[in-house]
């Protein structure tokens, strides 16, 4: 496996998001998620992805049980947003309201070092910038936590070209997370030159359209009842059938260079540049294995070219009402 830098933070080209072995994505099987990080390790895809939301806490456990004896060999990125005062771990209903504040931000890292059994976190995000706090006060509390140790870079997700600027000021963001994808590219627009003029990684989230552009699903039937993505905007009538045509050009041309379809969506996101580190989730070895064989395509500017030319936008919003309200803030 190649590697890549998030500023000074080295990592795996390709990483692993962990949220569906734990949450949203219907049934889970503990034991396949760790041994699918356990397979990682082998493959060297070591840049692992948590937060304390997935589950909630159950994730970082998760992670924290499949990486203990190897814990140097792994990138470890983790999220806090939401208050975890009375969460039960795997119960959603319990989790409280979002917080950006100083005293949330020195509660929780705490927790999160316990559960994935380690010392110190590489990369620590706000999962979602909270609009009632200034992410002055937020990002500085961030940067008290690398100075004592317990945090090595500092991460924002989903945030704004002008909160990016604001948050680099007090210091340095390493990376910043956000949605895209070959039917999310929304960023272009502002995000990604804001982190490329500022020499911050980036870090894109569903590089496969949550599975969708993978062709393992066609309709939201298909899903488990507790899946997430069968009320998502994008998987529901009208909407399923424009994405529909989208996902079977990807497919067409995935054919004619023999690769998946997953393939070559993850080798889309790779040629966007070295500053670009995918984490495709997944809770099943076999899909990590060919996902992780995307970093040996080779997407010619022809092809580069023909996906931009022939494929569709997406139709429909990538969450729901209350999830856009809290992207891009």
């Amino acid at each position: 496996m190649r590697q890549r830098s998030l500023r000074d933070l080295r990592v795996s080209a390709i990483g692993l998001g962990c949220m569906g072995m734990s949450a949203f994505y219907g049934t889970t099987d503990q034991d396949e998620g760790v041994a699918t990080i356990r397979r990682a390790l082998e493959l060297g895809v070591t840049f692992l992805d948590t937060a304390q939301v997935y589950g909630p806490l159950t994730n970082e456990s998760l992670v924290g049980e499949a990486i203990r004896g190897h814990r140097d060999e792994y990138v470890i990125a983790t999220k806090f947003n939401y208050r975890m005062d009375h969460a039960v771990p795997g119960d959603m209903s319990t989790v409280g309201r979002q917080d950006g504040s100083a005293e949330h931000v020195r509660s929780s890292v705490d927790g999160s070092l316990e559960r994935l059994g380690t010392d110190r976190i590489d990369l620590y995000y706000q999962h979602r910038v909270d609009p009632a706090v200034p992410i002055e006060e937020t990002v500085g509390a961030l940067g008290e936590l690398v100075a004592a140790g317990k945090v090595r870079h500092i991460g924002l997700s989903e945030a704004s070209a002008a909160t990016i600027r604001r948050a680099h000021a007090v210091h340095p963001v390493t990376a910043v997370q956000s949605e895209y994808s070959l039917w999310s590219r929304d960023v272009e627009a502002e995000v990604l030159p804001t982190c490329r003029e500022l020499g911050i990684g980036f870090v894109p989230y569903s590089p496969l359209g949550r599975g969708f552009l993978a062709g393992r699903f066609s309709s939201p039937d298909e899903l488990d009842e507790n899946d997430f993505r069968r009320g998502n905007p994008r998987f529901t009538e009208a909407n399923l059938r424009a994405n529909l045509r989208l996902a079977e050009k990807v497919k067409e041309i995935a054919a004619e260079k023999d690769v998946t379809p997953a393939q070559l969506a993850i080798a889309w996101v790779l040629a966007r540049g070295e500053d670009f580190v995918p984490i495709p989730g997944t809770k099943r070895r076999s899909y990590l294995e060919q996902n992780a064989g995307a970093v040996d395509v080779v997407l010619t500017a022809d092809d580069l070219a023909r996906i931009d030319a022939e494929l569709p936008a997406a139709a429909g919003e990538r969450y729901d009402e209350a999830g856009m309200r809290a992207v891009n803030r």
